[in-house]
C-alpha cells in the first residue's frame, strides 16, 4: 500500500525559482539573485539593507511599506521584486535631495507629524506622491488621499498640517 499522504506533499511542494533582477533604487542599480515570489519589501530591507521602508501589516493594509515606482507610490509588500526590474524605486532613504531633507520631511518634523515614527516613513513616501500628483488642496483631500496610511499613535491631524505647509511651500516640486 502506497502512502498517499507523503506523495502528496512531496508533489504539492512548489519548485523555489530563482532569477538574477536588476532594482535601481534611489538612483543606484543593484543586481540581485531573488526566489521570483519575494517582495520588493523583503528585497530592500533584507538584501540590500534599506530598513527605512517598514514592514508593518505585510497585507497592504497599513502603509507603512509605501515607496515610489517610477514616481508613482506603492505598497512594497504587495510588489514582487522582480516587478520592479527596469523601474525606478524611491525608498524614504533617497527621498531627499543633496540638499538635505525633503520638505514634507522638514514639515513633520516642524508639525510633529510623528509620534512613534513606526509610519513617518511611510506617511512621507505617500504626503510627497500626493502631492506630486496635485492631491494637496485641501484638508479634506489630503486626508482622503492619505487615507491607506495608518498611524496607530493617532498624530494625523499634525500629519495633514505637515502635509498643507509643505504644498503652500512648492513642496511638490520636489523629490519625484
Amino acid at each position: 500500500m502506497t502512502d498517499v499522504a507523503s506523495r502528496r506533499d512531496v508533489d504539492e511542494r512548489p519548485a523555489i525559482t530563482e532569477r538574477v533582477v536588476t532594482l535601481t533604487v534611489n538612483g543606484r542599480p543593484h543586481t540581485l539573485r531573488l526566489d521570483t515570489r519575494v517582495t520588493l519589501l523583503d528585497a530592500l530591507r533584507d538584501r540590500l539593507g534599506l530598513v527605512g521602508t517598514k514592514k508593518g501589516c505585510d497585507q497592504g493594509a497599513c502603509g507603512a511599506c509605501t515607496v515610489h515606482l517610477d514616481g508613482r507610490r506603492v505598497l512594497a509588500c504587495l510588489t514582487l521584486a522582480a516587478q520592479a526590474e527596469g523601474r525606478a524605486i524611491t525608498t524614504i532613504e533617497g527621498v531627499s535631495g543633496a540638499d538635505g531633507q525633503h520638505p514634507v520631511q522638514q514639515a513633520f518634523m516642524e508639525h510633529d507629524g510623528f509620534q512613534c515614527g513606526f509610519c513617518t516613513p511611510g506617511q512621507i513616501m505617500s504626503a510627497v506622491a500626493l502631492m506630486a500628483e496635485g492631491r494637496a488642496g485641501s484638508d479634506a483631500e489630503i486626508r482622503e488621499f492619505m487615507s491607506g496610511n495608518l498611524c496607530r499613535c493617532g498624530a494625523y491631524p499634525n500629519i495633514v498640517a505637515a502635509i498643507r505647509e509643505a504644498a503652500s511651500q512648492g513642496g511638490h516640486d520636489a523629490g519625484l
